[in-house]
């Protein structure tokens, strides 16, 4: 019996991607940032399918389907229904958007057909067949989870109409339980204030969530009153009066501005405490909607599991949250939890919903720890090194990972690439820069001589997944660093009389636990777990550094500057490494010391390159 391909796509909203199922099972996966080196990319995707069909070592022609995650005719549909609901006053946006879709979106079928034939040896296309949005990413969670049965919650900004949306998974079927439609939708409330204070909507909303700790959620209160009217059950209905990106080509009306004493704060401009409330008070009322919707889920259908995604899940702190409550026995988030994943929930669509396949059930789950993009071999890393005129040395497995814990217990930062890349938005030991934690300096190192970023930003600890009820208040797994838990008492440093207080961004420098580089102002961290079946490289790294200094945690954050996409290629890798203050450089059995390499001339122009998120 022949092998049965499956490609799924994501495109032309943002985060486009690609991936690729053989016989049901996840191959490869990437998104096009990677190859285009362009921040959430959203074009369609001709790289990352190019090396999905490389890596199965197929063409186009050899596809039993194409699937699309999304309804474009449904959307369309939206546009014209939300225009005419806010007419006249969404004219302008309306003629923003309308020259896109008739060129390329109403159209999409001949586009996607197009691009096809392009990479199609005999100029020809498989079938091509089109999920809903948030059906796709639905079965991006459950289809991979390691549960039989669960609950799955779906929020993001918009998909066709849907916000948020409740399903039931059971075996290789999802069935619809309610959703809650466009414009109401706590994705595009977060953007707003995202917007609002100052940072990039669909890519600064992070930003918001590591703000938050060092505000006040002064502004709950004023948000439930006025903004959002939020039910028991957690459903909720936006005023919006308050909003402006259902008519206008921004997120905020005047109203909004009043309502919270001023114009947005200009990108760039100093940060000052009302930012930080403002971020609290969201970040807060996230998660009470999610916490709610969460409880209410539980109650109607007594199901023990819990599967989030959509971008909104990528909320670590709130995710954090439901965990904690114990309202589910386990929670599983999708890695690729945004548009990206939409992609992959596209092809499980296809495979277990229009073809009906069976499925088994993986107790890991069946994302192969997210290492689902390319990778390369020492000898073609040698191959680049020696065109770049690198200085290096080789090494053996367990000599590299015992001189590496040697160079980080020294303190130095460290660009490590090894295995496949990671498919989603976190680095996860594929595609990282690594440090001490108990390195009290390594947080602003990191921020602002390594990534070029604000100096507020949180790092990650990665740990040994069998040690990490040592360190934090969490007991389940966390591979996919989608869950924030709370260091424990025993490593905290409380905070004396003086420094309580201090206020916003005074609180930064003032460590909070033995390993300050990895505990946020609030004592929290967000956790991954480092486990041998998914990444047997890194796990052998992260033990080999308890061995010498009794410590099982690292500093993991992406190997990338600001504005940049993670790194892709040992070329991207070796460029990143020497435009900044990283000490060392590992190309899988290769290190690169700095002090060994020719000096570049220091010329920050580069940093124009990428646009700031």
């Amino acid at each position: 019996m022949s092998d049965e391909y499956l490609l799924g796509i994501s495109a032309y909203y943002h985060d486009s991607a690609a991936c690729l199922l053989k016989n049901g099972e996840v191959f490869a996966a990437a998104q096009e940032e990677r190859f285009t080196r362009k921040k959430h990319d959203s074009r369609f995707p001709s790289s990352a399918i190019q090396y999905c069909l490389t890596e199965a070592n197929i063409t186009v022609d050899e596809l039993s389907n194409v699937i699309f995650y999304d309804k474009p005719l449904v959307k369309f549909e939206r546009l014209l229904e939300t225009y005419l609901a806010y007419a006249p006053k969404g004219l302008i946006s309306f003629f923003a958007s309308m020259p896109i879709w008739l060129k390329e979106k109403l159209f999409l079928k001949s586009t996607l057909q197009k691009e096809l034939k392009l990479l199609s040896p005999t100029k020809s296309f498989p079938k091509i067949l089109f999920s809903e949005h948030h059906q796709a990413h639905a079965a991006s969670t459950f289809f991979v989870s390691p549960f039989e049965k669960s609950i799955v919650l779906c929020l993001d900004g918009v998909g066709e109409w849907a916000t948020t949306s409740a399903w039931i998974g059971d075996g290789n079927k999802l069935t619809p339980l309610w959703e809650i439609d466009f414009p109401h939708s706590i994705g595009l409330l977060y953007s707003a204030f995202t917007y609002y204070t100052g940072f990039k909507v669909n890519s600064g909303e992070y930003k918001v969530m590591g703000l938050a700790p060092y505000g006040e959620p002064k502004y709950v209160d004023l948000i439930l009153k006025h903004i959002l009217d939020l039910k028991e059950d957690g459903t909720f209905r936006l005023n919006m009066e308050y909003f402006n990106y259902a008519a206008g080509l921004t997120m905020t009306t005047d109203k909004f501005h009043k309502l919270f004493g001023g114009p947005p704060r200009k990108s760039e401009s100093t940060l000052t405490q009302k930012e930080m409330d403002l971020a609290r008070s969201v970040q807060e009322v996230t998660e009470e909607v999610m916490l709610r919707l969460a409880k209410s889920a539980r109650k109607e259908t007594g199901i023990a599991n819990l599967c989030l995604s959509g971008g909104v899940a990528l909320n670590c702190v709130a995710n954090g949250k439901i965990l904690k409550a114990g309202i589910f026995d386990e929670v599983f988030i999708q890695p690729a939890a945004g548009d990206a994943g939409g992609a992959l929930g596209a092809a499980l669509c296809a495979h277990y919903e229009y073809k009906k396949h069976p499925r088994v059930v993986n107790k890991l789950d069946s994302m192969n720890g997210s290492y689902l993009g390319p990778a390369f071999s020492n000898e073609s890393i040698q191959t680049s090194l020696d065109k770049l005129g690198a200085k290096y040395s080789k090494h053996t497995n367990d000599t590299l990972d015992e001189k590496l814990a040697k160079i980080l217990a020294e303190g130095n930062v460290v660009g490590y690439f090894q295995g496949r890349m990671e498919f989603g938005p976190r680095a996860l030991g594929g595609r990282s820069i690594i440090g001490d934690p108990r390195n009290q300096k390594m947080q602003s190192v990191m921020n602002l001589k390594i990534k070029y970023r604000e100096s507020f930003r949180p790092f990650a600890p990665a740990v040994l997944a069998e040690k990490v009820s040592d360190y934090f208040d969490i007991k389940s797994k966390s591979p996919y660093m989608l869950i924030v838990a709370d260091v424990l008492k025993k490593h905290r440093i409380e905070m004396t009389q003086e420094q309580e207080k201090l206020f916003g961004i005074e609180k930064l420098n003032v460590p909070r636990s033995s390993l300050p580089a990895i505990t946020h102002v609030d004592y929290s961290a967000r956790i991954q777990t480092v486990h041998s079946e998914t990444n047997p490289r890194f796990y052998s790294l992260l033990t080999k550094f308890d061995q010498l200094t009794g410590c099982p945690v690292l500093v993991n954050t992406s190997f990338n500057v600001r504005g940049e996409p993670i790194v892709h290629t040992p070329e991207d890798a070796f460029r990143c490494f020497m435009r900044t203050e990283m000490d060392f450089l590992v190309l899988e059995n290769f290190i690169l010391d700095k002090k060994e390499q020719t000096p570049i001339e220091k010329d920050d122009s580069w940093k124009d390159e990428f646009e700031l998120d």
